[in-house]
């Protein structure tokens, strides 16, 4: 209620925020906030990309579902949760899912397909974010005690790598060195909800039943026909088997564009990845023929050790010359790659 008129959500620039009250902090209040922040983070690019998780989480009722489903309460008013995503920490590297207020409480969802230890630490870059920007008018320098909501750091995990059906990331367990006394700690709750996990959990939110059993028909899919034909083979058994068929039936052409998008990323991580791998290998070939020429090993000798072609041990041993007494095996490597040996 805003000058007695009741108001529906706002979005402001990119960053949504329910015109409702935090805390008895005004929503013209929080929009100043809101308004300053995006100020600062700027616009994100216009090529950011959702995710179907988010699509169905995004919604007021869904969000209420599912944090009902995983604390047994029973909040039954959709209007009762504050949408407070920050579309613009995706220019930070800072994207979340959806984050929102209820009762007392930021709870903060991320849908994850690889397992990401760095999930503590995005989650403390992200909710400093949210933090400032619900107390960027206050005044944090008086005496008075600014009062916050607790944040919750909530993981969905859907991946191929096996996993717990529920474990906990500290942001402890990122420091160098761990004293008795952390100062600052930061726990993120991860659950697994692939298809076998967590089945008290399915059981009381449909909606995240469904989105399992819809991304288990994908992949089964999969196994039968190239990505996009298993994609439209999925949704058509879905809407006829009663698997989140009214959001596939009204969302069908974007489910398959951001799946197809995401398909592809994954795709480009694991090439990366791979390319990392092979990278390293090629730099550890490095190191084992440096330290067995610097033994007084022959090309031949080193090539018959190795199991490489003495061309290869060669132009090694030639280009490491340039690099010693340090010999360091990525410069070397780098030589090599631009050498084409």
């Amino acid at each position: 209620m805003v000058n007695g008129t009741k108001r529906g959500p706002k979005q402001l620039g990119e960053i949504i925020l329910d015109t409702a009250n935090v805390n008895g902090i005004s929503t013209e209040f929080l929009e100043k906030s809101i308004q300053r922040l995006i100020n600062i983070l700027g616009t994100p690019s216009a090529t950011y990309k959702d995710r179907i998780f988010r699509m169905l989480v995004k919604e007021k009722k869904i969000a209420l579902e599912i944090y009902n489903a995983i604390n047994d309460t029973h909040y039954d008013n959709p209007e009762d949760v504050i949408i407070t995503t920050l579309e613009n920490a995706v220019y930070l590297g800072m994207k979340n899912d959806v984050s929102f207020i209820i009762g007392s409480e930021l709870v903060l969802f991320e849908q994850q397909s690889t397992n990401n230890p760095n999930m503590p630490l995005r989650n403390l870059f992200y909710v400093t974010c949210m933090l400032a920007a619900l107390t960027m008018n206050t005044n944090i320098y008086g005496s008075k005690l600014i009062r916050i909501p607790e944040p919750k750091f909530i993981v969905f995990y859907n991946g191929l790598e096996e996993l717990p059906e529920q474990f906990n990331m500290s942001l402890s367990d990122a420091y160098e060195k761990k004293s008795q006394d952390i100062s600052l700690e930061l726990k993120v709750k991860v659950l697994n909800v692939n298809r076998g996990y967590n089945d008290s959990l399915m059981k009381k939110s449909p909606t995240l039943y469904q989105y399992m059993m819809f991304v288990d028909t994908v992949r089964r899919f999969q196994k039968e026909y190239p990505f996009e034909q298993a994609m439209e083979q999925a949704i058509d058994d879905c809407i006829r088997t009663g698997i989140l068929s009214d959001f596939l039936r009204k969302s069908r052409a974007e489910v398959m564009r951001m799946w197809l998008f995401e398909y592809d990323q994954e795709k480009h991580i694991e090439m990366e990845k791979e390319e990392s791998y092979e990278d390293g290998k090629r730099e550890y070939l490095i190191t084992l023929v440096v330290k067995l020429k610097n033994k007084g090993k022959t090309v031949d000798e080193i090539a018959d050790i190795l199991e490489e072609p003495v061309e290869k041990i060669q132009k090694i041993c030639e280009i490491s010359e340039n690099y010693a007494p340090d010999y360091d095996a990525q410069k070397i490597y780098q030589e090599l790659e631009n050498s084409e040996y």
